[in-house]
């Protein structure tokens, strides 16, 4: 019978060779849109961040729902310095050993407003949260789509290299066999070497795509990604009647406006003084009665309109700042919506012109180039010269497909959903 340390030892190798075999597959599955939004939600320490402040500002809430803790205070009174009795805690009859006990006392109408505070403290963090989870998806979406640009580009530069590598072939060919041009070979050398130094840069920006999307993802910076989401429509949940009303942005700023009013609640309550009660036990000599002594005391608020009115105007002064600053804010992100939403629809209607008019005259030119050119009507300048028009057409249509692209995530990812902000 096998010994069950050797079996153990046989089952980790197993399952290690097991791991080994699905860890490369799980590197080579397409990252779709949404499960890089996904991975860096789960990935955020600034969304921790912003939930560990919500937390905290809780526990403050209830804190500053409590009364102050009470104050314990030992003392010698009436000690005699100087005579036959200096020194001596029990001769004189006036020298007491007092202990009392202090308890301010606030009323419950201000230890609420300070609870209060801190409650919209908490409400502002989640509110910020959800604002920096908008802003993560939208940033995200927005790499996702810059890397398949670059990739798109890349692998276009690749195919006009090999076809332009043809053309060379071709032209020395023709050259050798004493049919062709010296100026057509160099022509065609030329665009090749162009097409070769931009494929350079394309590979440094397509390499850049590829770490800052890994680096919101936390996965390898090659793994492919998969086929784009349909673009035709947005979903983000931007209601009729008041489209701006969910927008993270402008929650949080109303969540602050909240913070200010409750703050400006706590100055108004601070018009009204903190009362303290305090009992003192006091300890004479054996030949002496002890004492007990009950005090109460008030702050006297003698310049209130230059101290605590004050303070109460600066809150109400700054609940009035966060209140223009709000509507001036939603006006500005209502413009700026309703100018996405026109320039998104604008850059779709601007692809669908380029791919049924003028991506199909752009092959056919230099379909007749390339004809004509072989036909010996036409030089091989003029392939060449629609070979980079069609490329450079090719490479307008990328750039509007990925700002058409970026268009839809800014609308897209507005609002996050309202539980941890991830789109289906």
């Amino acid at each position: 019978m096998e010994h069950p340390s050797l079996f153990l030892a046989r089952a980790v190798l197993a399952l290690a060779g097991l791991l080994a075999v699905i860890t490369p597959a799980a590197a080579d599955e397409p990252l779709s849109l949404g499960a890089a939004v996904s991975a860096a939600l789960a990935r955020s320490r600034s969304l921790d961040a912003s939930t560990a402040s919500a937390q905290g500002a809780r526990e403050m809430a209830v804190a500053a729902a409590q009364r102050p803790d009470p104050v314990l205070r030992l003392s010698l009174d009436n000690l005699p310095v100087d005579g036959p009795e200096r020194f001596s805690t029990t001769r004189d009859f006036m020298t007491m050993r007092s202990i009392a006990l202090m308890q301010t006392l606030p009323n419950a109408d201000k230890r609420r407003a300070r609870a209060e505070r801190f409650v919209r403290e908490a409400d502002a963090a989640l509110s910020e949260r959800a604002q920096r989870v908008a802003m993560l998806q939208t940033e995200v979406a927005q790499a996702w789509l810059e890397r398949r640009t670059q990739e798109q580009r890349w692998l276009l530069l690749q195919a006009q290299i090999s076809e332009a590598s043809v053309l060379v072939q071709t032209t020395e060919a023709a050259l050798r066999g004493g049919r062709g041009s010296t100026a057509d070979a160099l022509s065609a050398r030329e665009a090749l070497a162009q097409l070769e130094q931009g494929v350079i840069g394309a590979q440094a920006e397509r390499t850049n795509a590829r770490l800052t999307l890994a680096r919101f993802t936390g996965g390898p910076p090659d793994q492919p990604l998969a086929d784009p989401p349909p673009m035709r429509h947005t979903t983000a949940a931007v209601g009729e009647a008041d489209p701006l009303h969910n927008l993270p942005d402008l929650v949080a700023l109303r969540a602050r406006e909240a913070v200010a009013r409750a703050e400006a609640e706590v100055a108004r309550q601070e018009l009204k003084p903190d009362w303290s009660a305090e009992i003192m036990f006091s300890q004479r000599g054996s030949q002496f009665s002890n004492m007990v002594s009950v005090s109460v005391s008030v702050p006297l608020q003698w310049d209130r309109p230059q101290r605590q009115q004050r303070e109460l105007a600066a809150r109400l002064a700054r609940v009035n700042e966060l209140e223009a600053e709000r509507e001036e804010q939603t006006r500005e992100r209502a413009l700026q919506v309703q100018r996405w939403q026109q320039d998104w629809r604008a850059g779709r209607d601007r692809l669908a012109y380029l791919n049924a008019q003028r991506q199909p005259l752009a092959t056919q030119r230099v379909d007749a180039a390339l004809a004509a050119y072989r036909g010996g009507r036409e030089s091989l300048g003029t392939v060449l010269q629609a070979r980079r028009d069609a490329l450079n057409l090719a490479l307008e249509r990328l750039a509007l497909e990925r700002d058409t692209a970026g268009l839809w995530a800014q609308l897209e990812y507005l609002i996050p959903d309202s539980a941890n902000g991830v789109k289906p």
